[in-house]
């Protein structure tokens, strides 16, 4: 029985997992280097096609409980100036919701229903790799590190599979490809956080505003509960001299004092960002990095996935949108391949091409490009964003970016290429 080995138990390692055993693997393991799972980080925006895949896998009305449907989408001008609104999921005619939610709910979710499927044993956390050799027959020999506090011991395992969704400092991808150093960071700064505050002071929608220097992108997370929301928060603005922050840090704790003063004054739709920022109850700073794009993934029976295989700019909420889908991918293709290097190459075949578009996409800010060019052609602001961004021009930028990540409506409703149809949602 084909055993493989998932390094990363995180949104593109679980999603693997839970895709693997509905292909019909029962041998799937799961490390993860924390000893636990817990419901850390910010929010997420999951894409329509993702959640399509996530309602093939049998979780989305677990998710759904836990999320928020985004229903609008609006991008403003720093003056406060409308560049353009667009119904989303749903309300766009799709037939999944894109969903908002936060990335610990999201990651309980999927490690819950690990458990439940494939055992508790399938999940093996205070575990991370550490090494990884390539045996004669294309097998992996994999170095594991076994943690409890203090390193209590080490092993290594020589599974059929190796999956590397370990993230953008992922061991398995740099035993792939030794000597590639430190992700490239483009001197910008991203801080994050999550905010509870009265829902008559948050949006009912997502908005991402600013100019060609810095934003801030906000959106609830869920609906009220006894007059509160949870509202995600992400602002974006170069390093200042001196700033050298350990790049692929994702959760450096930081005073929102630090950055409050370069949003003083941004109001959108109602929403003061200094308010919501001063409701979270703690703030991260990382810098915005990447990783450049592979000339292959895999090698033998190794693989990368997620943002071990193409980490990218969190433009247009393509991170763990992605990641799900190649855990559906991948699994679709060794459900169809008896040789599993095979499988992994006619994977990568389909998904390493569109993920490097999507990668160079995102360096050039993807949709949020329209930020830029407003704030280019009127940087005192506008009263029609016609006469600045033709309407033609700010749908074609839409519809090219969401032709790019395969998120297009026409794409999303013809239903999963990774098995049966998924049931359709109701409208």
């Amino acid at each position: 029985m084909t055993h493989i080995l998932i390094a990363g138990g995180g949104i593109a390692g679980l999603t693997a997992a839970l895709a693997l055993h509905t292909a019909g693997f029962e041998r799937v393991t799961v490390v993860e280097t924390t000893r636990e799972i817990q419901p850390v980080g910010a929010g997420l925006n999951i894409m329509p096609n993702a959640v399509r895949e996530l309602d093939a896998l049998g979780v989305l009305d677990r998710l759904e409980a836990r999320a928020l449907r985004t229903r609008e989408l609006r991008y403003y001008h720093r003056s406060g100036g409308l560049i353009s609104r667009e119904p989303r999921g749903l309300g766009a005619g799709y037939h999944w919701p894109q969903l908002s939610i936060h990335r610990g709910e999201l990651q309980l979710a999927l490690a819950d229903a690990v458990r439940a499927r494939l055992g508790s044993s399938a999940l093996a956390s205070g575990v991370r790799v550490t090494g990884v050799e390539a045996l004669p027959d294309g097998r992996p020999r994999v170095q594991l590190e076994h943690r409890d506090g203090v390193v209590r011991g080490s092993a290594s395992l020589e599974p059929d599979v190796l999956i590397g969704a370990d993230g953008i400092r992922s061991t398995v991808r740099a035993s792939l490809n030794p000597g590639e150093g430190e992700p490239p960071w483009n001197g910008l700064l991203i801080w994050r956080g999550v905010s509870r505050m009265p829902a008559s002071r948050a949006a009912g929608f997502m908005f991402i505003a600013g100019d060609d220097r810095q934003k801030a992108v906000v959106y609830p997370l869920t609906e009220p509960v006894d007059g509160q929301v949870l509202v995600n928060w992400a602002l974006v603005r170069p390093a200042e001299p001196g700033d050298d922050p350990t790049r692929g840090d994702w959760n450096r704790p930081v005073p929102v004092t630090t950055f409050l003063r370069h949003y003083e004054g941004w109001e959108f739709g109602g929403v003061s960002v200094p308010e919501v920022l001063l409701a979270a109850d703690a703030a991260f700073e990382y810098p915005m990095v990447d990783r450049d794009p592979l000339p292959s993934w895999s090698c033998g029976r190794t693989t990368l996935i997620g943002d071990a295989a193409h980490a990218m700019y969190p433009v247009g909420s393509n991170g763990a949108t992605q990641s799900i889908i190649d855990g559906r991918a991948l699994a679709h293709a060794m459900a169809r391949h008896v040789d599993p290097a095979e499988a992994l190459t006619v994977y990568e075949t389909e998904r390493r091409g569109p993920m490097t578009d999507l990668q160079g996409s995102n360096r050039q800010l993807g949709p949020e490009v329209v930020i830029s060019l407003a704030h280019q052609r009127a940087p005192g602001g506008f009263t029609d964003v016609h006469d600045v961004i033709p309407a033609a021009e700010l749908a074609e930028i839409a519809a090219r970016y969401a032709a790019a990540g395969a998120f297009d409506r026409k794409t999303v409703n013809e239903g999963s290429p990774y098995g049966p149809p998924a049931r359709r949602r109701p409208l």
